[in-house]
């Protein structure tokens, strides 16, 4: 009769046996830091200057923003990060939602209902609650932890989808051209941007890896990020509808798919519907309390035609942001057309083309579309593999440049000029 002899791990040096489990984990984590390392460096270094050069110039400008905290004033000058819209989700991380139609005494004018926190998203207050009470920290910095920590998550995800198109170099430009981009100062602020880019990069990535349940349910984090997630949710269906005439991966997974992706964003937007005791609740709080509602593309088209003109008479006209905000929508389709000519994956089209719809037919602060459009991020991929075929000084001098700048276009506009 043979014997069955086990293996044993092999001792180190000073005889101590070294866990079977730890040398197999330690190739692996070797790996991905060789693979991913020079991504989330390429970003870390970029953003770093542009947020040096944000945090000089708010240094510089003095104390003129009011002395409240929702508005940007607070103890500190960098307590401007979570003004605003941050304000609002440091208040529901706090004190949770209660969703009403509150109506103004008297209005009459544009704004005929209360602020309410239901307009906005629960993932990402979620979150800054949850890091909140594990880590100690306040609000504000849980807040900030999760969007830089998501901004880095969002740079591997915006590599990863163009390393597939394009190469490990493109990929690099890429994530750079994230940490650089018009409205990209919310990344390390108190918004959901960096979160919810995250979230949508890699459902893509997965959709375009053919790991549909991993996509769905990415998709469906998203939708309880951003309303905007609709257009991830569509871009997901298609890509499943070319995927079932195609019968590349069977039936179960893709539908299953397509089944949780909307469960998200449809299942917040009905629970705030019932809560306000109206079937249409959200979109009416939304243009009564915020003055955001779809106009077919009325708004956008004023700013476009009054800005060259030299007139700021429209709804929430904000000159410097408005500018950098024009330059953003012009620029879009030429990117988008450069996309195509790639003829990459249906889901990066889908999603890229309705995120632009969703935000250009929608009435609403138009300085805040070049943050709008931030996620938007397949239209990095056909620049970034221009901008890879630069040898490596020409390239580190142009996303150099356009980093030190970003703190002034990207950041002090966009948070002391302008509305986040």
């Amino acid at each position: 009769m043979s014997t069955i002899q086990l293996r044993r791990p092999p001792s180190t040096a000073s005889g101590s046996e070294v866990p079977y489990r730890k040398r197999e984990l330690r190739p692996r984590v070797r790996a991905a830091a060789v693979r991913y390392g020079p991504v989330l460096l390429t970003y870390g270094v970029l953003k770093l200057a542009g947020f040096a050069v944000f945090m000089y110039l708010l240094d510089s400008a003095g104390d003129f923003r009011k002395k409240n905290p929702r508005f940007g004033g607070g103890e500190h000058a960098w307590d401007v990060l979570a003004s605003w819209d941050g304000w609002w989700y440091q208040q529901i991380a706090e004190h949770g939602y209660d969703p009403a139609l509150e109506p103004v005494p008297g209005a009459k004018g544009l704004i005929t209902l209360e602020g309410n926190s239901a307009a906005f998203f629960p993932l990402y207050p979620t979150l800054m609650r949850l890091v909140s009470e594990c880590t100690g920290l306040g609000l504000y910095g849980a807040g900030m932890t999760v969007s830089v920590i998501a901004s880095f998550v969002a740079a591997l995800g915006v590599y990863a989808v163009t390393k597939r198109l394009g190469g490990h170099r493109a990929g690099l430009v890429a994530a750079g051209l994230w940490a650089v981009w018009p409205g990209s100062g919310t990344e390390w602020s108190g918004y959901s941007e960096s979160l919810y880019t995250a979230l949508a990069a890699w459902a893509c990535h997965a959709v375009m890896s053919r790991r549909w349940l991993t996509a769905g349910l990415l998709t469906c984090a998203a939708g309880l990020c951003r309303p905007t997630a609709v257009a991830l949710v569509a871009a997901l269906a298609v890509a499943v509808a070319l995927s079932l005439r195609r019968r590349e991966d069977g039936v179960r997974r893709p539908l299953a798919a397509v089944a949780i992706a909307p469960l998200g964003l449809f299942g917040y937007l009905a629970w705030v519907n019932y809560r306000m005791g109206d079937i249409n609740g959200y979109s009416k709080l939304q243009d009564g309390a915020w003055a955001h509602k779809f106009d077919w593309g009325v708004h956008t088209f004023n700013v476009l035609t009054s800005i060259p003109v030299g007139h700021f008479d429209y709804l929430f006209a904000m000159p410097f942001e408005d500018v950098i905000g024009v330059c953003v929508v012009l620029m879009v389709p030429v990117l988008t057309v450069l996309l195509l000519r790639m003829r990459p994956p249906a889901v990066l089209v889908v999603y890229t083309v309705l995120s632009y719809l969703m935000v250009m037919t929608t009435q609403q602060y138009f300085g805040n579309v070049s943050r709008y459009l931030l996620p938007l991020f397949p239209l990095f991929v056909p620049l970034a593999l221009a901008m890879s075929r630069l040898r490596w000084p020409s390239l580190a001098t142009v996303l150099g440049t356009a980093a030190l700048a970003s703190g002034s276009y990207a950041g002090y506009v966009l948070f002391i000029l302008g509305v986040p």
